[in-house]
């Protein structure tokens, strides 16, 4: 055997291996009969295979966290039978969309059983999570396993302690049961890596969960999680959030502790990775929020802002508590126009705005594509030195997501750049230090618009300009990364569904870009019936709980429609 042939074999026996023990961890009892490989939409296939009872059922279909963790508060159910019903489902859901990398039920059923004994003996709960099922993105890393990242250099390092995120959820009582899939490199907009494989989107398999945290993004729109915590560097909670209907959040950098986690571009902190939570309810993205800033985890990860829970800024007392507010709207960026579905999602948050009484007016993106480029341009410094050491044991770089690509199509976006001086990194921080400034003020300046003597309460605007796309084919995160490159928060809050009787194709003659086109080419509303569609709703840097206090009302005028 050469010695090339061996390197080859060598990454491909991790690859086997990890396969095997993945599979091995899924108790026997709860494989389901394979659904036809040309079922696209698989959603209803937990209430149908037959696993789950009636009440495992009524427990995983329950829609709010809040409700969940009022029924575990008061022992109607028991951690025990809950954390058994979303790991039931969980497995269901990767058998069905391929979303999980490590599977711990026993661990889990253990410490629910703790759970249950502790509140037995008490009477009370231990923490606000107390028995709720928690997903994490392959990133956190749990003591005696292994966290891949999706590589194949990663199989068999095994975590020495847990990750920061992981001891608080543990102290709130959460019960942590699967990890998720990832990309690899982690930096794309849907979820493959050599190791798992490729992650499917439950409405319709045949399109992208979207990425980087699409495993999770997969796995609860399946409700095989009321709640997980991913990351986002440049949309990676927020896009799958809007392509699976989830509520997703993305605080700024520092807010929530990231000490422990393992990540791609390790180190770089001019645009860092934000962890945040993905949910079907908003009450799991505020009580997931407040329950981790309650235990003060400044004390424990040193590059978390210490920053505690303000109760005034939720309810908006500087805002005129939530009364008349006034949002802006950011229909587009200027260069690539959104699909119509997404078009008509913005519409109706606004109409649902001013039919609860309050006033919405149009943000116009400037230079916006100077902040992607900004941000690109930082990420790609180190001329895929990180990228690189992750692949010692010869795995092969994954240059796109297309399934049909070759191997040496590689988009323009990752093509490999010379490795930039510290100095030429130096200018680019100084460069999104002043576009940061820009964008500030003109936020300030809309004071004199809004009617309110306050500048723009939030800005409402896409999440991308397409629903779900078949795998392969997401453009650059050009609505997300843009708020990272700021470091706002932003909150993703679903909307609507494709309907191809009202979102016809529309007919153009003219387009902005190149870019523009082919979006408009990817269009096909047949392809994309039933899609969920979200929107972002976005603040100023580390005003997360205004951010949500507004989310709240887009959320109930939304439904009050």
């Amino acid at each position: 055997m050469t010695a090339e042939a061996a390197t080859v074999a060598r990454w491909q026996e991790q690859v086997a291996d990890k396969r095997k023990r993945l599979q091995a961890s899924i108790p026997a009892k709860w494989i389901i009969t394979p659904v036809p490989k040309d079922q696209t939409n698989v959603l209803d296939v937990p209430t149908t295979c037959g696993l789950l009872t009636d009440r495992e059922l009524e427990i995983t279909n329950t829609p709010d966290v809040s409700l969940l963790l009022q029924k575990l508060a008061s022992a109607e159910w028991s951690a025990v039978e809950v954390t058994t019903a979303f790991s039931k489902r969980a497995i269901v859901a990767h058998q069905l969309v391929n979303c999980l990398t490590e599977i711990f039920v026993d661990t889990a059923l253990k410490r629910a059983a703790e759970l249950d004994a502790y509140m037995k003996e008490h009477g009370t709960v231990i923490g606000p999570l107390h028995g709720l099922p928690v997903s994490l993105k392959d990133q956190f890393q749990i003591k005696g396993l292994e966290t891949t990242m999706g590589y194949a250099a990663l199989v068999g390092q095994i975590a020495e302690d847990d990750a920061v995120l992981v001891k608080l959820l543990l102290r709130a009582g959460a019960v942590p049961y699967v990890r998720t899939n990832v990309p690899q490199t982690l930096m794309w907009g849907e979820t493959h890596n050599n190791v798992f494989g490729r992650t499917l989107n439950p409405y319709n398999r045949q399109l992208t969960p979207g990425g980087s945290s699409g495993g999770e993004a997969s796995l609860i729109a399946m409700h095989g999680s009321p709640l997980g915590v991913g990351t986002d560097i440049g949309g990676s909670i927020r896009v799958p959030s809007h392509f699976c209907g989830l509520y997703g959040f993305k605080p700024s950098s520092h807010r929530m502790p990231s000490y422990g986690m393992i990540n791609s571009l390790d180190g770089q902190d001019s645009i860092s990775t934000s962890v945040g939570p993905l949910t079907i309810s908003l009450s799991g993205v505020t009580t997931f929020f407040r329950s981790m800033l309650a235990q003060e985890p400044w004390r424990y990860a040193p590059d978390t802002v210490a920053k505690p829970w303000s109760e005034d800024d939720y309810l908006l007392k500087n805002h005129g508590s939530g009364k008349k507010l006034c949002l802006g709207i950011m229909w587009d960026e200027g260069s690539v126009k959104p699909q119509p579905p997404v078009l008509r999602a913005l519409s109706t948050v606004k109409k649902a705005l001013e039919a609860a009484g309050h006033t919405v007016i149009e943000w116009k993106s400037l230079r916006h594509s100077e902040y992607v480029a900004v941000a690109r341009a930082i990420w790609l410094a180190d001329g895929s030195q990180d990228y690189n050491s992750c692949l010692t044991t010869g795995e092969p770089l994954i240059n796109s997501m297309d399934p049909d690509a070759s191997p040496d199509d590689i988009p323009a976006f990752r093509v490999t750049r010379q490795p930039l001086t510290a100095y030429q990194v130096w200018q680019l921080n100084k460069e999104r230090r002043t576009l940061r400034k820009i964008y500030l003020d003109r936020w300030e300046a809309t004071a004199s618009l809004t009617g309110t003597g306050r500048p723009i309460d939030a800005l409402i605007a896409p999440v991308a300009p397409y629903p779900a796309v078949p795998h392969g084919k997401t453009r650059s995160s050009i609505y997300t990364v843009i708020w990272n490159s700021l470091d706002y928060p932003s909150l993703v809050i679903p909307v609507t569904k494709v309907d191809p009787k009202v979102d016809v194709v529309p007919v153009r003659e003219e387009f902005w870009s190149d870019e523009d086109k082919i979006v408009h080419d990817l269009y096909n509303p047949e392809t994309y019936k039933g899609l969920p569609i979200g929107v972002q709703v976005v603040g100023p840097a580390f005003q997360e709980e205004v951010v949500l206090g507004v989310g709240e009302i887009v959320d109930a005028a939304l439904k009050a429609l």
